[in-house]
């Protein structure tokens, strides 16, 4: 009998597995909101168990055994081998009342009738106002810097929202994290037979963006171009200090390393294929084959948008699977996406549209386009399915269920 890892690693080779593999919560972009979460468990009849918040910017919340198993789920991400006891989590409240559990060391403080985040400097570097479902970035540490020196990056790093905020799992890789790691990851690959994705980041436009803020990193690509080197030349050296230890602890128990950079827009890539081959292109390769030669790993990056321009560079640069396959940008048609590329990329996504389909649509028009896009993806192998990006709190619990199971229904 075919086992999920075996499943995943097919699609991911190319070979056409038994069935379409399914990723729910697996990685950050293919989870679920906790709100609507809360109310899938309601519609399954699962009483037990609280909400666990483990992404307290996105509010995702952690996909349970029961669900999993329910829906046939073939992945689980390597920070569910963390933060196990109860004195790791707080109590916290979702915007539309639902009690929950936060990450303990998250310290929310509510200001009127907004919910604040602090670094212990006291440099508000997150903020959700009411009737958001989300926190947004408020700290953009290296605005108006004018130096070039960039030696001290881990610095201005822990004032980034996405950086700070990330569990669960180690913070940092002194001794004791990396032997956490290495016992952790160890325990969880010993406990499942799903693929197992470990969550590096990596990103280096993003990084950019959330230190400079998106305007000021843009005008130091295009007008500063060897302070911008500079600052990158920098960024890959702390992240494959990094890769090297989180790699050396769980390399043997992972299947998938995920790295991320938001490129695209909904009418493009963020760039031009020019200045990513100039900027991003060599270090991303760098990165992903250092990655491959640390452990027998397939790399996937998570990157949002229209990123149809930049695909054969991403190929060039070594990766193996991309995700949420945003479909509903510009070129980015599923059709083209595998007559294209489907060869030398695994999609990771583009399995039901997030964005006009499945919060909107009836149960049978969710199932409709599901069964059309994997009918379109997945022969050949090279597809693994999840919807385009996270389900959103609004989506009712039995579009959910529609969804996952007409993937193989």
């Amino acid at each position: 009998m075919t086992t999920s890892r075996e499943r995943v690693l097919a699609a991911l080779n190319h070979k056409e597995p038994d069935r379409v593999p399914i990723d729910l919560g697996g990685h950050r972009s293919s989870g679920m909101m906790a709100i609507a979460y809360n109310k899938l468990k309601k519609y399954l009849g699962i009483t037990s168990g609280d909400i666990y918040v483990y992404d307290f910017i996105q509010q995702l919340a952690i996909i349970e055994p029961e669900v999993l198993d329910r829906f046939g789920v073939d992945t689980i991400e390597l920070g569910r081998a963390f933060s196990r006891r109860p004195e790791d989590w707080r109590d916290w409240v979702l915007p539309d009342g639902t009690p929950c559990k936060i990450p303990a060391f998250i310290e929310p403080v509510r200001v009127g009738r907004d919910w604040h985040v602090y670094h212990r400097d006291g440099t508000l570097i997150a903020i959700q106002k009411e009737g958001c479902l989300y926190f947004e970035q408020t700290a953009f540490p290296l605005m108006g810097k004018e130096d070039d020196d960039f030696s001290d990056l881990a610095t201005p790093l822990e004032k980034v929202m996405w950086v700070s905020l990330r569990a669960p799992g180690p913070a940092s890789y002194d001794a004791e994290r990396l032997r956490q790691l290495v016992e952790s990851a160890k325990a969880l690959r010993a406990s499942t037979d799903r693929a197992i994705l470990g969550l590096f980041g990596g990103n280096l436009l993003e990084i950019g963006q959330f230190l400079f803020r998106n305007d000021n990193f843009f005008l130091l690509l295009a007008g500063e171009p060897r302070r911008a080197h500079r600052f990158l030349d920098s960024l890959v050296e702390l992240h494959l200090a990094n890769l090297e230890k989180f790699l050396s602890a769980v390399g043997p128990y992972i299947d998938i390393i995920v790295f991320g950079d938001d490129l695209g827009m909904q009418t493009g890539p963020q760039i031009s294929v020019k200045m990513y081959r100039e900027f991003f292109q060599p270090r991303h390769k760098l990165l992903w084959e250092t990655a491959k030669k640390l452990a027998n790993v397939k790399v996937m990056l998570h990157s949002c948008g229209g990123i149809y321009p930049l695909i054969p560079s991403l190929i060039e640069a070594g990766l193996d699977a991309v995700n949420p396959v945003q479909t509903t940008c510009a070129d980015m048609e599923p059709e083209r996406l595998k007559r294209e590329f489907g060869r030398e990329l695994c999609f990771w996504g583009g399995g039901c549209n997030t964005r006009d389909v499945l919060p909107y649509g009836t149960p049978q028009q969710v199932a409709e386009d599901v069964r059309r896009r994997v009918s379109i993806l997945s022969p050949g192998g090279g597809f693994v399915f999840q919807q385009i990006h996270n389900v959103m709190a609004d989506v009712p619990p039995e579009n959910v269920v529609a969804m996952l199971e007409a993937v193989n229904g």
